[in-house]
């Protein structure tokens, strides 16, 4: 079986229907092997018992079987992306509307997180390199759901540190003018969202699987980050995306939170 228990081979010798299902009705009561058969198998009993039929009659087809869950977990991991920048920035409007303050985001500043900082990062993170180690992992199981408690939980505390983040620049800002505090939460949001990009390409902390190692993860964050110093600094975009001129001394705050949620999700990975 695959996972932690051995498998159980059977000498090489020509069985015949009596003693191949006793040994298989033995062997799946006590739930000590899991039968794999060829499709080509002469004895029909066989295919029966089997949890398992390779219809190319090539067992090395497991290996590749196996090793194709790493496409269910890259897609796995840009949805927990996706859906944890979203409920962040639910949780930023819910907030500003509960303390009835003005508008944290513009329709502008949506229009670009949805373009810049969702999908280039959740594509580099489908490009995320394969774990050779998926063979020592036991199987999910088949009624698993995608959203069970592991994951809603994940995504909501990475949410709910974005979001209180962002909030935090967003009131630093708001000592300043109402603009002001748009232009820090969406300067805040954006650069945690393609820091989160760096860490959600893996439930490892980051150290584990190696900053570098996706180079389109670094290439998505460097694009994103110099397109968003673009909005916040060229004249004519400022004027499009409603965005108050900050120095970069004003700039401090929106670094300190962005690199603050980072960091929090790190330490969450460390011990969770």
């Amino acid at each position: 079986r695959f996972g932690s228990r051995v498998p159980v081979v059977l000498p090489k010798r020509i069985y015949d229907d009596n003693e191949l299902f006793d040994i298989f009705v033995r062997c799946t009561i006590k739930k000590t092997v899991y039968v794999v058969t060829q499709f080509n198998h002469p004895r029909e009993v066989t295919k029966d018992a089997a949890n398992m039929i390779l219809t190319d009659d090539n067992f090395s087809t497991i290996v590749h079987a196996i090793i194709g869950r790493n496409v269910y977990e890259h897609l796995k991991n840009s949805i927990y992306y996706l859906l944890s920048g979203n409920f962040a920035r639910i949780l930023c409007v819910l907030l500003a509307s509960l303390f009835i303050l003005s508008t944290p985001f513009y329709p502008a500043h949506l229009l670009f997180m949805n373009l810049i900082t969702d999908s280039l990062p959740a594509i580099a993170i489908g490009t995320e390199r394969n774990d050779q180690n998926v063979l020592k992992y036991p199987p999910r199981k088949k009624d698993e759901s995608l959203l069970n408690k592991k994951s809603l939980f994940r995504i909501s505390f990475e949410g709910i540190v974005i979001g209180l983040c962002t909030m935090a620049s967003y009131y630093c800002g708001l000592k300043i003018n109402t603009l002001a505090a748009s232009t820090f939460a969406f300067a805040t949001i954006c650069l945690s969202r393609l820091l989160h990009g760096l860490s959600s390409r893996n439930e490892k902390p980051i150290y584990q699987i190696g900053l570098f190692s996706n180079k389109q993860s670094i290439l998505a964050f460097l694009i994103g980050t110099f397109l968003l110093h673009l909005v916040l600094y060229i004249p004519l975009l400022q004027k499009v995306f409603l965005i108050e001129k900050v120095s970069l001394f004003q700039m401090i705050p929106i670094y300190i939170f962005s690199l603050l949620s980072f960091f929090l999700i790190q330490v969450k990975k460390c011990f969770l």
